[in-house]
């Protein structure tokens, strides 16, 4: 249950969610099950109504794990555009190649096999979108790496940045104190962007919008 949004306001906004189809359904479950930690469906179809919004051309993806979120963004891009995302996990690479091949997209997301800190320096071209959603500790180093990766006027979408509501508790458990306080400082690095437009909404586990300016 979300620490962040009041249970009977989640309970409502989840009694006005049009069903996912068989497909996502099936990840939704199946991360569940296994713990696989996926985009919350409803920062899922708030970033999807930005892409319909913004129109994206190029979107990368730090952190592919099963294609849930990957399949949900490349299902509204127009074509011809291009969807990049960067997994390091040999596990979940082939399970993402699965539920891809499933979705028929395989010939609309392009998944970059290896470590984001080795990958993005390599990349030579621009995004409109990019969406950083990878290992806590290495946040800081990859949104520079995407500072220079994005266009002008172009979208940062940032998952977790309210973490279960810990960066705004005054106690953490002991197993979530070093994230917390990652994600308490790197929120303080965001929000003082100069090169950036920043919000931190209160969606799905926190989401941290920037537009570069």
């Amino acid at each position: 249950m979300s620490k962040i949004v009041y249970e009977k306001q989640l309970a409502y906004l989840s009694s006005l969610r049009n069903p996912p189809d068989a497909l996502l359904k099936k990840m939704e479950e199946f991360a569940l099950e296994k713990k696989v930690p996926i985009l919350d469906w409803k920062a899922a179809e708030f970033l999807e109504q930005l892409i319909l919004i913004h129109r994206p051309k190029r979107v990368l993806e730090i952190g592919t794990a099963i294609a849930y979120s990957s399949i949900r963004i490349a299902r509204q891009l127009r074509k011809k555009a291009v969807l990049d995302t960067i997994e390091k996990s040999k596990d979940n690479i082939a399970l993402s190649a699965d539920f891809i091949k499933r979705a028929k997209l395989n010939s609309a997301i392009n998944v970059l096999e290896g470590d984001a800190l080795e990958l993005m320096p390599q990349l030579e071209k621009k995004y409109d979108l990019i969406f950083l959603a990878a290992d806590k500790e290495d946040y800081e180093k990859l949104f520079y790496y995407s500072l220079m990766l994005l266009r002008k006027r172009g979208i940062l979408f940032i998952d977790n940045l309210l973490w279960y509501g810990y960066p705004a508790a005054k106690t953490v458990p002991a197993s979530y104190t070093r994230s917390t306080k990652i994600i308490r400082e790197f929120n303080k690095l965001f929000t003082n962007q100069s090169s950036l437009k920043t919000t931190i909404l209160p969606i799905g586990d926190g989401i941290g919008l920037g537009v570069k300016i």
